[in-house]
């Protein structure tokens, strides 16, 4: 039976597992949105596309399957512009989706076209695979490619686009294939090289696991978890995976920002690393702590995009495959011979949980904002991490407030949705958005939300909390609130010295964001003492409304005082090893 095009798309998404839809619906895709709407899918419209496409972003990280974003012809995918270079470094499978005014290859003379621009130019270079849908019966194949595209090698956004006459064609098309029927689909490894890996694994006497965020996008981390058990080895967070797997919280800290993990790294005489890209934030594995023991170091790397291995350092066993084929490989290739702890593996774990709850001693020694001085942005965030929802997804953002928490944190959440090889701030509220919407869609249970940031990240996208209040999220905001740029004041003090102005990096002292979150439906709590913190936190989830929680942080600690900041600026090595 003939179906229009739209719905033959909506098709090959749901092939995927894709249920939602992020974007601004114009007359290019409203016959898309009802459709979608009507088959179940959970569409929402944000205030702008660029947030539509952070949403999208953090669906497929929270879902581990493509996800997909519409922008309008023109400025409507012009606004979607950071949220693709964002999937592009972040390595999110993303499809953006526009319409065009005309077929790419129409050659026209005329000037003065509203809203037309050569939209495909501008993202080739921002995307791994740009297309247009020119004729109706491309339709299978051009989705297919671009899904293709998004998931192999190393994931990423694709832009396809289709002129408005196309969308309304219609199609006698077969049934839609699954995934597996035309694509690859779980790829596992070698299994001579899977079988020389685990040998490595049992020669070890002091083996980790250096987990990135593809663990967590890839869901597989129930198979990381087998295999973490049998190895019977530390855990070591890159700074883009600090989710934590369910039951081995215990056995699992940060590079670097964890003196714990040093220690481990220093003596470690194997890693297995999954789900990274072996960057600068981990000192490609080769130089600062890595330096001890690499002449006697072996490394086992298992990527999908072959061209990656030994880019950034040299493997001694590559085990080329999705995480999702080769991490069970290797669980049944060490099932028969299990192994006993690794020499550092006790000590890990009490060093690491000491210097947690160290931290937190250390925390509450400092200004609590009952005195003269505002309060302390560790404090700030050890009070907020405490009261963490059990098994909710933690949302960051910001600059200093981020680099406070990977130090003061005092949760373990089993999903943290946040970017860090863009750096892109801003995103914390539509990706919160974005990520619990999707999970509840993919689930049918919805989790509750915390977004940590800070008053100038959280302005960026602020109006997307009429979303997260329309939706009626069990999100709640807390916002350190210290009316500048800390990150930036510091800047400025670590160039010039104290007392230079500091130009471009305050603003006003008026704002107020509980106020802005009543506004928009939400409930709002004014906090000044470190105490204070915990209970309003639980007033917003009782509220049954969106929470925020304006909490006032002194601005000079906050620019003078991030803790491990000379380690967070040695991820900027060009010219290093």
């Amino acid at each position: 039976m003939p179906v229009p095009v739209y719905e033959r798309i909506l098709d090959l998404f749901e092939a995927e597992g894709i249920n939602t839809l992020f974007g601004i619906p114009d007359p290019n895709f409203v016959h898309m949105f009802l459709a979608a709407e009507r088959r179940g899918w959970t569409v929402v419209a944000p205030h702008h596309e660029a947030a539509a496409g952070f949403m999208a972003e953090a669906a497929s990280r929270i879902t581990g399957k493509p996800a997909v974003c519409i922008g309008t012809l023109g400025p409507g995918i012009a606004n979607a512009a950071p949220a693709i270079q964002c999937c592009l470094v972040e390595n999110s499978p993303v499809i953006f989706l526009s319409g065009q005014r005309a077929r790419v290859t129409e050659q026209r003379v005329r000037r003065g076209r509203i809203q037309f621009v050569k939209q495909m130019p501008l993202f080739e270079n921002s995307v791994k695979y740009a297309a247009s849908i020119e004729y109706a019966d491309q339709t299978d194949e051009i989705i297919r490619e671009g899904i293709r595209k998004a998931l192999g090698g190393t994931p990423g956004p694709v832009y396809i686009e289709y002129p408005s006459h196309i969308i309304l064609e219609e199609l006698d098309l077969p049934e839609v294939l699954p995934p597996a029927r035309y694509r690859l689909v779980n790829q596992g490894a070698d299994i001579d090289r899977v079988h020389e890996a685990a040998e490595l694994i049992r020669a070890a006497k002091n083996p980790i696991l250096l987990v990135g965020h593809g663990v967590h996008t890839s869901r597989t981390e129930q198979s990381v978890k087998e295999l973490a058990l049998l190895m019977n080895c530390p855990v070591i967070q890159t700074s883009g995976g600090t989710s934590y797997i369910a039951g081995l919280e215990d056995r699992t800290f940060q590079y670097v920002f964890s003196n714990a993990s040093i220690e481990a790294v220093t003596e470690s005489d194997l890693v297995l690393a999954l789900g990274t890209e072996l960057g600068e934030p981990v000192h490609f594995g080769k130089w600062r702590y890595w330096m001890k023991n690499e002449a006697i170091r072996k490394w086992i790397y298992v990527e999908q995009d072959a061209s990656a291995i030994g880019v950034n350092r040299p493997i001694d066993v590559p085990l080329v495959g999705d995480l999702r084929g080769v991490v069970p490989q290797l669980v049944a290739a060490l099932k028969d011979t299990p192994l006993p702890p690794s020499a550092g593996l006790a000590a890990f774990m009490k060093d690491g949980q000491a210097e947690l709850d160290e931290l937190a001693e250390e925390a509450s020694t400092r200004a609590d904002g009952s005195g003269d001085v505002p309060m302390h942005p560790s404090r700030f965030v050890v009070e907020a991490s405490k009261a963490f929802p059990t098994d909710g997804i933690l949302i960051r953002d910001g600059g200093a407030t981020v680099i406070y928490q990977w130090t003061y944190s005092q949760s373990k959440p089993h999903h943290v949705i946040w970017n860090q090889n863009f750096g892109h701030i801003g995103t914390g509220l539509p990706y919160a958005t974005g990520a619990m919407l999707a999970d509840h869609a993919a689930t049918g249970v919805q989790r509750p939300g915390m977004l940590i940031s800070s008053d100038s990240s959280f302005m960026f996208h602020i109006a997307e909390l009429e979303v997260a209040a329309r939706t009626r999220l069990p999100l709640v905001c807390v916002v350190g609130v210290d009316n500048q740029w800390g990150l930036e004041v510091g800047v400025y003090k670590r160039t010039f010295g104290q007392g230079t102005e500091e130009t471009g990096t305050h603003w006003s002292k008026d704002v107020r964001f509980d106020k802005i979150g009543e506004g928009f439906g939400c409930h709002g709590e004014y906090v000044t003492k470190a105490a204070d913190i915990g209970p309003a936190i639980e007033r917003c989830y009782a509220s049954g409304k969106v929470g925020v929680v304006h909490v006032v942080i002194d601005p000079k600690a906050n620019s003078e005082e991030m803790p491990k900041y000379a380690e967070f600026r040695t991820w900027y090595a060009e010219g290093t090893q």
